[in-house]
């Protein structure tokens, strides 16, 4: 059985066109299945619509969460309650095109346990295809795990992965680093984003911000270390800056001007050191946050699939 999983986060008008596509392409495949989506605390109708589907069709279940969590506490919890032999991720607006699935079907019964597809970004800005090319590079030089380009959540990941993914409990997620930490077989396929069935993106500059962030602090340590080399460098600069300016007085009386000096380098180690502070303070806030050992999400109900079923989970209902 395939599990297709799927984020929700105010998908009201993309989910009727997404139902349509999804379930025509699986009823191809001549496989059994189930469709299972999170309502990521969505403040328009998507439950509502969600729900209608599930009551009609009990291959389809509804984990509705207690607020807005994230799309990585999303992703976490659908790896959770899925049922399939493998799990297939993507997203309700139909950017990742459901006609893919067939071939990462194949390509999972050739052996590979992780099939995932790589976004062809021809339809990006240029400032968005740069940021996007300068993180992967970032995070490839600092990072020991190499997170392959433009590939997204849109993947299919054998049981194995799956079991292998449940394991790792901590609260500061990024998903995609967790894909690469696993490791398993993968087998990487290309294709064209479609357009948005409906809506805008969800994720801003901002929030792309506060992920790149979250990538490289939860994969690398290599910020922290960079601090000792700066500090190290520094410290050998003053002191060679030290003798010269000692020399010079020794051997030709020049008299040294100091405020200007002084001033400039005030600001430099200040600024140095509250930069180096703030990404102390990254690490230990997140550090901080992990100690508390909170839950990822917390359902409030899980709607539709077989009553009492023993192995679905379920945190909490109300």
């Amino acid at each position: 059985m395939i599990s297709v999983l799927c984020p929700c986060y105010n998908e009201e008008k993309s989910l009727p066109l997404f139902m349509k596509r999804i379930i025509t392409v699986m009823n191809d495949t001549g496989l059994k299945f189930e469709l299972l989506f999170v309502n990521d605390g969505s403040n328009d109708n998507t439950l509502s619509v969600l729900k209608n589907f599930a009551a009609h069709d009990k291959r389809i279940r509804v984990i509705d969460f207690s607020r807005n969590f994230g799309k990585e506490a999303a992703l976490t919890a659908l790896i959770d309650y899925a049922l399939g032999d493998a799990v297939i991720i993507l997203d309700a607006d139909l950017q990742h095109p459901p006609e893919l699935i067939p071939e990462m079907i194949s390509k999972w019964h050739e052996g590979y346990e992780v099939v995932a597809a790589r976004r062809d970004r021809v339809s990006d800005s240029f400032f968005r295809k740069y940021t996007a090319l300068t993180f992967y590079r970032f995070n490839k030089a600092v990072s020991q795990y190499d997170i392959p380009e433009n590939v997204g959540d849109f993947r299919l990941m054998d049981k194995c992965v799956v079991h292998a993914l449940r394991n790792l409990r901590e609260t500061q997620r990024f998903m995609k680093g967790l894909f690469v930490w696993a490791g398993f077989r993968t087998f990487y396929i290309s294709y064209k984003e479609g357009k948005r069935a409906a809506g805008e993106s969800k994720f801003g500059f901002l929030s792309l911000w506060h992920l790149a962030v979250d990538a490289i602090t939860s994969f690398s340590t290599f910020p922290l270390r960079v601090w000792s080399y700066i500090g190290g460098l520094t410290a050998l600069g003053a002191f060679i800056y030290g003798i010269m300016i000692a020399a010079d007085t020794w051997l030709f009386g020049i008299d040294v001007p100091g405020y200007a000096t002084i001033v400039c380098l005030i600001l430099l180690f200040g600024g140095l050191q509250l930069l180096g502070i703030g990404i102390i303070g990254e690490y230990l806030g997140r550090t901080y946050m992990e100690s508390k050992n909170r839950p990822v999400y917390i359902v409030r109900k899980v709607y539709g699939g077989d009553e009492g079923d023993e192995n679905e989970k379920v945190e909490s209902e109300c």
